[in-house]
């Protein structure tokens, strides 16, 4: 059987979501170049950090460039002078302009971490959590000017796992993705794909995650402040208050659905702490009780909850509902 021709592959990606394609690409067949965001300052110290994709394409000797945009003569000649079959696009940050999507003679070819057209836009890992989505996938598609709109040439779904956090959601989709993608090229180099239009329904947008949705509203269903905990871990992690100081939380589970009968006793307030042992920190939401495992008090380590109640007095204690 006669080989499928070699694509003249570019890449372009900038986070840790990126590197599994990354790699995957490069052992199939190789990658001629890689396209990521300029080198950023980062932690305490605002030291200036490559990218994960940047750190990953040195290991493995493919040339890096790192435009601050897309939108310059000199970076639309960059392009050009790649001379690519196909740009693979992952996570990459950067709007693509028109004359960028038609250099290459095949096109860019997105890996996109939702089931295509839900969840368009940059954050849908996190959203599918928070709006409590059974199912999750890869799109893969040809990128057109508009915001995640193009024909799909693959897509591939997974199972939302019941205790699922954005972490594992994320590393999962990653993997899915660089399998995908070097199958659709393999296909594609073929010429054994078909494009499929968008459905016209079902269209929802993932935008970008604030740090300030990362505070927790008590207010909401237990089965609500659940999804948020796990949307947001491990970026910006779900927060409250503790007598005014901030209070991240890390992990916790479903505890009850309903709060639990109390005779004539009032109703405990949102943010309530029910009980706190071994087993966990027991807190009241607007309907049902969250048992938070690991938590963590500003400027110290994250700590499993039993480890926490030995240091910090919370009988009678109320976590600020916002």
């Amino acid at each position: 059987m006669r080989e499928p021709p070699r694509l003249r592959l570019g890449f372009a990606g900038t986070p840790d979501f990126a590197v599994p394609a990354l790699d995957a690409l490069h052992h199939w067949q190789g990658v001629c170049a890689v396209l990521t965001q300029p080198d950023r300052p980062a932690g305490r110290g605002q030291e200036w950090r490559p990218s994960p994709v940047k750190i990953r394409a040195s290991q493995l000797s493919v040339p890096v460039f790192q435009p601050a945009d897309l939108k310059s003569a000199h970076s639309l000649e960059l392009v050009r002078s790649l001379g690519l079959d196909a740009l693979v696009v992952a996570a990459y940050g950067l709007i693509l302009p028109p004359a960028i999507l038609e250099c290459p003679r095949r096109g860019c070819i997105n890996i996109h971490a939702s089931l295509l057209p839900r969840w368009r836009g940059a954050a849908p890992i996190q959203r599918a959590i928070l709006a409590g989505d059974a199912k999750s996938g890869i799109t893969i598609m040809r990128m057109e000017v508009g915001l995640d709109t193009g024909p799909m040439l693959a897509t591939r779904s997974i199972d939302i796992g019941v205790d699922e956090t954005a972490k594992t959601l994320h590393d999962r989709l990653a993997q899915l993705g660089a399998e995908l993608i070097v199958e659709t090229l393999d296909a594609l180099a073929a010429g054994g794909i078909r494009e499929v239009p968008q459905p016209l329904e079902g269209v929802t947008y993932a935008r970008k995650i604030d740090k300030t949705e990362a505070l927790i509203d008590w207010r909401q269903d237990a089965v609500e402040v659940w999804r948020h905990i796990r949307a947001f871990n491990p970026w910006p992690i779900a927060e409250t208050r503790l007598n005014g100081v901030q209070l991240r939380v890390w992990e916790a589970e479903l505890y009850r659905a309903v709060l639990p009968g109390r005779g004539d006793a009032p109703p405990m307030s949102p943010g309530s702490v029910l009980q706190a042992g071994d087993q966990g920190i027991e807190v009241a939401c607007g309907r049902g009780v969250l048992r938070i495992l690991r938590l963590q008090l500003a400027g110290r380590k994250p700590l499993p909850a039993r480890e926490f109640v030995q240091g910090v007095k919370l009988e009678g204690a109320s976590f600020a509902p916002l």
